[in-house]
């Protein structure tokens, strides 16, 4: 019998270690691939721009955080850039003035738009203009520059006006409305120039254009005018509201009532979580439930009776719809549970005190379902 491995049985064992030692050394250089070889994260920028009063030569935006540096680029409402910022270094900034472009005079007033531009060309110098957009293009956030829009008005119209453009005197708003009604706004609109002129007039909810007039106005002359606007698909709770014209606004706020139909669906799931589309006219959350509980009648309409078994509930909900709701299940569930989906007013650490939210004819609003059932109806999607 032989005592030692023969030489060439000795090679085989070295070649083998040498071919470990050279793929976990790979998979070392693998890992730190983004360093070695210069792949960094995407560049990634936040910005804050809210409403003010300006003499129409600086703006402030109120906080920019941009990971590589870059500028901040304040354009108007037809597209026009008005003001570039100094080049700012990586991070955060708060309270960045910008100051009017000087060889345009474009005055920095209406409704503006502040987007985070990156420095790609590291020589601290914007050139998006310059280069036809081919340098320094703004940070990207889900497909869309990162940038955020704000009303700047005159702080003293007495002072200066607002050059050719109809001037906003003011703005007529109801205080609050529903998000399911046609609401009357009223605005009186100047001409300040010497001169017969035609421009369009804007109202806005939350920055979105909901309708436009075209008014023409002699010199110096005032005239009123209403929007009759519908409030369906903007979001509730308090939007500000405004009128604007090429350089000028008014702005005012108004209270926003969710008002839809009540209602609950099961849209997909599995053994540890349910996922629904949901419409709520009320702060609350939809809860999993065993529809097969001792309770005949099912849960209490003014709340979850004892005999209710809570397998579940959503966050904190505000009035809304809302899309593929997840509810997270405590215990594992089977294809054929039995199972409600019910829609509550209240707390969702508290179902108990919780209130079962009803329909215009006193239905409790609720979807009796089965995994099984959902896996049928994914498969016909």
């Amino acid at each position: 019998m032989r005592s030692r491995p023969e030489f060439s049985t000795l090679k085989r064992i070295v070649a083998i270690l040498l071919a470990l030692v050279v793929v976990l050394a790979a998979g070392a250089v693998i890992g730190q691939a983004p360093a070695i070889f210069g792949v960094d994260e995407d560049p990634e920028a936040s910005i804050e721009f809210e409403d003010q009063q300006s003499d129409g030569t600086s703006v402030s935006v109120t906080s920019v955080s941009v990971s590589d540096g870059g500028f901040v680029v304040v354009t108007d409402s037809t597209g026009n850039s008005v003001g570039v910022s100094e080049y700012l270094e990586a991070g955060t900034h708060e309270n960045v003035t910008i100051n009017q472009t000087a060889d345009d005079g474009l005055e920095m007033v209406g409704q503006l738009t502040a987007t985070a531009h990156l420095d790609s060309t590291g020589d601290e110098t914007y050139a998006y203009d310059e280069t036809d957009g081919e340098e320094d293009q703004p940070y990207i956030e889900d497909g869309y520059p990162v940038s955020d829009t704000a009303t700047v008005t005159i702080a003293d119209r007495d002072n200066g006006g607002v050059s050719d453009s109809f001037s906003v005197e003011s703005i007529d708003a109801p205080s609050s409305a529903t998000t399911n009604e046609t609401i009357t706004v009223t605005a009186e609109i100047r001409n300040p120039t010497d001169e017969v002129d035609q421009q369009h007039v804007d109202l806005r909810i939350d920055g979105a254009v909901l309708e436009r007039q075209v008014l023409e106005l002699e010199p110096d002359e005032s005239r009123e005018i209403e929007f009759d606007i519908e409030t369906t698909g903007a979001e509730p709770g308090e939007q500000t509201i405004g009128v604007y014209t090429t350089d000028d606004g008014a702005v005012d706020t108004i209270d926003l009532e969710f008002d839809g139909t009540p209602a609950v669906e099961p849209v997909d799931g599995n053994e540890t979580s349910i996922a629904a589309d949901v419409t709520t006219p009320a702060d609350g959350f939809v809860a999993v439930e065993h529809a097969d509980t001792d309770d005949a009648n099912g849960p209490s309409p003014n709340g979850a009776s004892d005999d209710t078994q809570t397998l579940g509930t959503s966050e904190d909900l505000s009035p809304g719809e809302y899309e593929n709701v997840t509810i997270d299940l405590e215990d594992s569930i089977s294809e054929d549970d039995e199972l409600l989906l019910v829609l509550y007013e209240g707390d969702p650490n508290d179902v108990a005190g919780a209130t079962q939210i009803e329909t215009e004819d006193g239905e409790a609003v609720e979807a009796e379902f089965t995994l099984e059932e959902l896996d049928g109806e994914t498969d016909n999607d």
